[in-house]
């Protein structure tokens, strides 16, 4: 069944917050969290099958993206508690890709209040981990300014031929969505964000991982250009639950463009 999703906004603590909601399907509404370079419109399918909330994080989408914002995981913990607290979500599963992981800072808080888990080609909250290529220039003050003036749509086009395992690139549909958004703000957002998160800060962000004790569910894109698949079973080793993990040979970071059938999985294991 298709969900009617609608489009909602907010101010909270001065900050403008973005989200898009459908009737939930289960008894826990979910979360889902994007990340780089993203919004909440990457959930739609997702939101048309289980319904719940899909939040453009601060930054990214239309939601605000004030210079002075901590583009941080604790920036985005605190966020998402008062968030979820405006949002009526006492009870929640999360779903989290890419550098919506550092929702993964909140449920390490708040174990007790996470019915499901998912984690698909998520930043690892893990040890031994190191940035991939493009987020090493934009770790890099000059540089990494210098690499977001130069990004245009034609380029991003060229370097999204990586991301996916389908002879690239991303669909129209993705690449529009990410230039839509992709303004100064955003891409003042993204080097904050990495430029406050050296590897050994991942690492220690991720201590109490074992602490979620929910069903939980890793997916991840074996053909992922900026995540070693090796991660997928690093965070269900970490996690102190009972876990499933899925590898998808013939997908990439954003594994559901190339196995859309894993939106079904998904789903599925949200909802039973």
């Amino acid at each position: 069944m298709s969900r009617e999703i609608v489009e909602r906004q907010a101010e909270l603590g001065g900050l403008a917050v973005n989200w898009r909601e459908a009737p939930p399907a289960g008894q826990a509404p979910v979360l889902y969290l994007h990340g780089v370079p993203n919004s909440s419109e990457l959930w739609l399918p997702f939101l048309e099958r289980t319904g719940g909330i899909a939040v453009d994080l601060p930054g990214f989408g239309r939601s605000g993206k004030p210079a002075d914002f901590p583009y941080s995981i604790a920036g985005y913990d605190r966020f998402l508690e008062a968030f979820t607290e405006h949002a009526g979500l006492e009870r929640l599963s999360l779903v989290v890709h890419d550098w919506g992981a550092a929702g993964l800072a909140f449920a390490q808080r708040f174990p007790e209040r996470i019915g499901r888990l998912v984690i698909s080609n998520a930043v690892p909250l893990l040890p031994g981990y190191r940035w991939h290529r493009l987020a090493r220039i934009w770790r890099r003050p000059l540089a990494g300014e210098m690499a977001m003036g130069f990004t245009f749509k034609w380029s991003s086009r060229l370097i999204s031929r990586e991301s996916n395992a389908t002879p690239g690139p991303m669909p129209d549909e993705f690449l529009d969505d990410v230039w839509r958004h992709f303004d100064h703000g955003t891409q003042r957002a993204i080097l904050k964000l990495y430029r406050a998160s050296p590897e050994d800060l991942l690492a220690r962000a991720g201590k109490d991982l074992g602490a979620i004790k929910c069903p939980a569910l890793v997916a991840w894109g074996h053909r992922d250009p900026y995540i070693p698949p090796r991660f997928a079973h690093d965070y269900a080793r970490a996690l102190g639950g009972e876990v499933e993990v899925d590898l998808l040979d013939d997908a990439g970071h954003w594994a559901w463009y190339d196995r859309p059938e894993s939106i079904e999985r998904i789903a599925g294991f949200l909802l039973s």
